[in-house]
């Protein structure tokens, strides 16, 4: 928490965080253009907004690519803020900013945690569906065509329909994401697993997004399926989080 504090405690910082809020995934050059320093002066900050794991790095090819990870605010509200305003808080999601791997395609958006579970428990809650329907935060009826994940809302409507790709046990997964609401073409997620003693880092890459991160809600959605799911492997208990008032399937991961 205190390097969270110490990290919100500037004003550079804070804008740096309010520039990848409005775009997400810019670059080193991108980012100093919006500020009145010196490459190295924010390059400074940007190490500190990196410590306190309020933002992620991916490089790909020659540039590195800087994403706001906003969960371990949510991890302050709920420990500092939710308790006062309902009688129960949610599961806290603890986060980590250090990524795996380089591909030379970056990712529009990208989510990481810690839940203390097996590698195996994780795998199984990743790719069961029995499982799936226990936390997902919006999804009821969740269940495997083949290769296909298929998800239908309560009322039986078409959520998602999202084809494995190609799997490696107990590693990763990449598969469609491919929403059922509109005409958006699929776009792409990928499950990265590491084994950490007695906990795993789970990293949710998202590729090839037709809409901005900030406005299409993928960045909630994609944090209350975190939530299911941590409270899921660490607790045994379904919750769902979320929204009293979800007024459709846009803000639903897969």
């Amino acid at each position: 928490m205190d390097a969270i504090f110490k990290a919100l405690n500037d004003p550079a910082r804070r804008a740096l965080l309010d520039s990848l809020r409005q775009s997400d995934g810019q670059t080193l050059t991108d980012l100093c253009e919006q500020l009145d320093m010196t490459r190295f002066g924010v390059m400074k900050h940007l190490k500190v907004l990196e410590d306190a794991r309020l933002i992620v790095t991916r490089k790909a090819g020659r540039f590195k690519y800087h994403y706001l990870n906003a969960l371990p605010l949510q991890e302050l509200v709920d420990r500092w803020v939710h308790p006062f305003l309902q009688p129960q808080a949610r599961a806290l999601s603890h986060l980590k900013a250090t990524l795996e791997g380089q591909t030379m395609t970056r990712p529009d958006f990208i989510l990481q945690t810690f839940i203390r579970c097996t590698q195996a428990a994780l795998w199984e809650a990743l790719t069961d569906a029995d499982q799936m329907n226990a936390y997902h935060f919006i999804a009821r009826d969740i269940r495997w065509d083949g290769d296909t994940l298929v998800m239908d809302a309560a009322d039986g409507s078409p959520m998602f329909r999202n084809r494995t790709i190609r799997a490696e046990p107990m590693h990763r997964i990449e598969a469609t994401f491919a929403p059922q609401w509109d005409d958006t073409p699929p776009s792409r997620s990928v499950f990265l697993i590491a084994c950490e003693g007695d906990h795993c880092r789970l990293t949710v890459e998202h590729y090839g997004l037709h809409h901005p991160v900030a406005t299409n809600g993928v960045a909630d959605g994609w944090a209350r399926w975190a939530a299911g799911l941590k409270t899921w492997l660490e607790t045994g208990q379904s919750h769902r989080f979320a929204e009293e008032t979800t007024a459709g399937a846009q803000n639903a991961p897969g």
